[in-house]
């Protein structure tokens, strides 16, 4: 069968090869007899699989000792409340960078929780660049600073992370594994997988073990760090298929060259479709400002809602999935994570330069 042309937001593309080895185990993993779904999660060749994708991502993100990597599910729209539940003390405030939707959600969940500070916002801007953030504005005793690395719906990205005192809180959702970073410059890291790390149903935290302390033995069982931490993601059945989806995912991007070389193809990949909006000559306008434009999302408009939605009825029929801008802000917008194949990209700068050709 023919590959869709995949630019879907998420859940979003996943390696092609990455899908034909699942295939090839879906009935009979490793000599089972058993596909990885069917598997105990106490099993060892379960086992196997939940300690390898645990390493590989701690050897592709570099990820010290004094950090663990926790697999848990619920996305990371319940991270919004499981960081403030476990990390927001009573007489500390929660700081929150405000550079899109995602980020109002999360000071929303935090506000339920505890005493909570905006210290920088774009929304006035329409979520256009993201916010420039002075270490003046953070209270020292801040409980952490928040903030979301990539905007999926507006096509913002922040090009250097802020250097704080205070644990710094990021959602890297969309842009994790796309990019070299210090993980030692975070507290928190959180990802939800269906859009660079595999599918959905498994979310990735990466949390400084000192941080762990702050849960309360108050909490639910479930929504405490503490618990997960201790039992190695294992304290109730995880999502065993979506973890052995990551894994393939994660020696996958190893294959690749790792974290630089996906680096390099992004910025690659980019590049291909900032240049057809840049040198359209108006025709295609960037929703982005430049100084913030996302690698992993880019989003534009023509210049009438009609010529918008009749690139998007022929991108459709050209066989493009996923280009539509989201819901709340319209317009259209590519998500190329990682495994977008550059020839896709290719081909939508094309089809681009031919639909503005032919209007």
């Amino acid at each position: 069968m023919e590959r869709a042309l995949n630019f879907n937001a998420g859940p979003a593309a996943l390696p092609e090869s990455v899908l034909l080895e699942a295939q090839k185990n879906l009935l009979n993993f490793n000599g089972t007899g058993m596909g990885v779904m069917e598997l105990s999660h106490r099993s060892k060749p379960y086992e196997e699989v939940h300690l390898k994708a645990k390493e590989l991502l701690k050897q592709l993100l570099s990820i010290p000792d004094d950090y663990d990597v926790l697999f848990l599910q619920g996305g990371a729209s319940l991270q919004f409340s499981m960081i403030p539940m476990n990390l927001l003390t009573e007489d500390r405030t929660g700081c929150y960078v405000l550079s899109g939707s995602w980020s109002e959600k999360a000071l929303k969940e935090a506000q339920k929780i505890g005493k909570t500070a905006i210290i920088a916002s774009t929304k006035e801007q329409g979520f256009k660049e993201i916010p420039t953030l002075s270490a003046e504005d953070i209270d020292p005793n801040a409980a952490y600073v928040h903030i979301t690395s990539n905007n999926t719906i507006f096509g913002t990205q922040w090009q250097s992370f802020p250097e704080v005192s205070v644990p710094l809180v990021a959602d890297m959702s969309s842009d994790i594994l796309s990019r070299p970073f210090n993980v030692e410059n975070f507290g928190l890291i959180y990802a939800g997988a269906q859009k660079n790390l595999g599918p959905s149903g498994v979310t990735v935290v990466i949390i400084k073990k000192d941080l762990l302390s702050r849960s309360s033995d108050q909490l639910p069982t479930m929504l405490n760090y503490q618990t997960h931490a201790k039992n190695n993601s294992l304290y109730n059945t995880p999502p065993t298929l979506a973890i052995y989806l990551l894994k393939l995912v994660l020696e996958w991007a190893v294959n690749q060259g790792g974290v630089e070389k996906l680096a390099q193809v992004n910025e690659a990949k980019a590049k291909i479709l900032y240049d057809a909006i840049d040198e359209s000559e108006g025709f295609y306008i960037g929703y982005a400002e430049k100084n913030s434009r996302s690698r992993m999302n880019v989003t534009f408009n023509l210049q009438t809602e009609e010529l918008n939605q009749a690139f998007l009825a022929q991108a459709k029929e050209a066989g493009f999935v996923g280009v539509n801008g989201h819901r709340s802000v319209g317009g259209c917008r590519a998500s190329i994570y990682n495994a977008v194949p550059i020839e896709n990209v290719e081909k939508l700068a094309q089809f681009m330069k031919q639909f503005k050709a032919n209007y």
